[in-house]
């Protein structure tokens, strides 16, 4: 092998990104399911639904020694909590967007993401793009642009999603903690928290919780839906570069563009139209370039 090749791909990151991102892109249809369920009421049991089965997990895959020393750490402890608070906000924002009719707002701060990753993956860990992506970079950031412009009053949205999740990602991308361990401890961390909001929702409005025994299971699966694309997207932030990660990330944005295109009928406008056009650009090149520079490797 040529020593001045690029290195090949992990496929095992690049599955977990590809699955992570596949089940992202359709949350908007579960969604569905709990949409008379308060966006903070939803986020606090879906932590709550979330803690058992990170514990289940845990016990299978024996990994308490891993759990307890990551509690023992406290830098590590401390980057989990912040990297909880994190992804709470992230929670809270996009279900209250998509249950108030935002879901473009929603789609744009997922696309608006990947140009943070990429931002944090240059600028912090000193990664590099070749040529062909940052020319990417740049049409997905003209894309983005031209989406802002016209949509500065749920700008707020887009960019709280961006910039909570792209931290978030960093974060977890540089501890030294499994993904199972990590999400458990987040979520012993909001534990206490989502409790009480449970209890708070309860006492004044009555909790959703009650209400019937459908809304009931579909409010357990959000331990499901919250947990296992978390995992896959811990596994796959440690496993591949953070910039390549964000480009993957396009994918999760584009199903949320079909589906608020087709299932909840919001109407496209031309520069939305045009932004897309730009962004999809953005990552067929970025995709063309991944695909060759995996190739040169197999083929010296």
């Amino acid at each position: 092998m040529n020593a001045s090749a690029p290195p090949q791909t992990d496929r095992t990151g690049l599955a977990a990104a590809f699955s992570a991102y596949v089940i992202w892109g359709f949350l908007p249809l579960y969604l569905i399911l709990v949409r008379s369920v308060p966006a903070f009421e939803f986020v606090g049991w879906r932590i709550i639904w979330t803690m058992p089965l990170c514990l289940l997990i845990v016990l299978a895959r024996r990994q308490g020694p891993d759990l307890r020393a990551a509690l023992a750490n406290r830098r590590t402890l401390g980057l989990l909590a912040l990297s909880a608070t994190l992804i709470a906000v992230n929670w809270v924002v996009y279900v209250w967007a998509i249950q108030n009719g935002q879901v473009y707002a929603a789609s744009l701060g997922y696309y608006i993401n990947p140009l943070v990753n990429v931002l944090l993956g240059t600028v912090l860990l000193g990664e590099k793009l070749s040529r062909p992506q940052w020319a990417a970079a740049g049409l997905a950031g003209i894309g983005v642009s031209l989406l802002a412009a016209g949509a500065l009053t749920t700008l707020w949205i887009s960019l709280t999603l961006a910039l909570s999740f792209g931290s978030y990602g960093l974060i977890r991308k540089q501890l030294d903690v499994g993904s199972v361990p990590g999400l458990t401890i987040e979520s012993a961390l909001l534990l206490l928290p989502s409790l009480a909001v449970a209890w708070y929702y309860a006492q004044t409005q009555g909790s959703s919780f009650a209400v019937s025994t459908e809304l009931s299971l579909a409010i357990m699966a959000g331990g499901v839906v919250t947990a296992f694309p978390l995992l896959l997207f811990a596994i796959a932030a440690r496993k591949l570069p953070y910039s390549m990660l964000g480009f993957i990330q396009f994918l999760a944005p584009s199903i949320v563009f079909v589906l608020g295109l087709t299932v909840f009928g919001e109407e496209l406008k031309p520069v939305q139209a045009a932004c897309f056009a730009c962004i999809w650009a953005a990552a067929a090149i970025f995709v063309w370039d991944l695909v060759a520079r995996t190739r040169k490797p197999a083929a010296s």
